[in-house]
């Protein structure tokens, strides 16, 4: 059976993660309070992010910034696609 959440980011109950998809504490409260949707919505914006701004996830600097960049987007207020993105 399939587990469900409250997910705080589409503000519904929704089938919630597999597994704890990120480490320590930030990972604990996506697993909880994050449903499979949300995530696969934040994981399109991450490669997103990735890719318009030429992150090398081997730099720490790029991995904090993702890190801050997801706790926005699946908590906050969201996070903006990068200046001047035109979709393809």
């Amino acid at each position: 059976m399939t587990r469900t959440a409250f997910c705080l980011k589409l503000q519904k109950e929704a089938a919630g993660l597999a597994s704890v998809p990120y480490p320590g504490e930030l990972g604990k409260k996506i697993y909880e309070n994050i449903s499979q949707e949300a995530w696969q919505q934040w994981l399109r914006h991450q490669t997103l992010l990735i890719n318009e701004h030429r992150l090398s996830l081997v730099d720490p600097s790029a991995r904090k910034l993702l890190a801050t960049e997801m706790e926005a987007f699946l908590f906050g207020g969201g996070s903006a696609k990068p200046q001047g993105y035109v979709p393809q």
